[in-house]
């Protein structure tokens, strides 16, 4: 038996872009092509009206989604309203609200 020195190993937290399903991303880049243009400053993220109740990050989702990290995006997308004020302030002109719809079908599809 070992000697317990009271820390443990942390698990690594490298992306392995390699094994995540990136699916998604390229859906959403192919029905929603201004989602290419987000510079993620994070305007998005300061208006949500669901953000300053809840964890909903618009930027947190699309980073998520670019990476191939899928196994939230269901329950984070359910939170958004689709209110549109993120689209509103958006410098780069995104079409948030049809990415978020597309997130969602590309969810269903895929």
């Amino acid at each position: 038996m070992g000697v317990e020195f009271g820390y443990s190993v942390l698990k690594d937290d490298t992306i392995d872009l390699d094994r995540n399903d990136v699916r998604i991303g390229r859906y959403l880049l192919r029905n929603e092509p201004s989602a290419n243009l987000c510079i993620g400053c994070g305007s998005c993220t300061a208006t949500c009206s669901t953000g300053h109740f809840t964890t909903f990050n618009i930027r947190r989702l699309h980073t998520l989604v670019r990476r191939g990290e899928t196994g939230t995006l269901r329950k984070e997308i359910a939170r958004c309203m689709l209110c549109g004020k993120c689209q509103l302030v958006c410098p780069r002109g995104v079409n948030l609200r049809n990415v978020i719809l597309t997130i969602n079908r590309a969810l269903e599809h895929l």
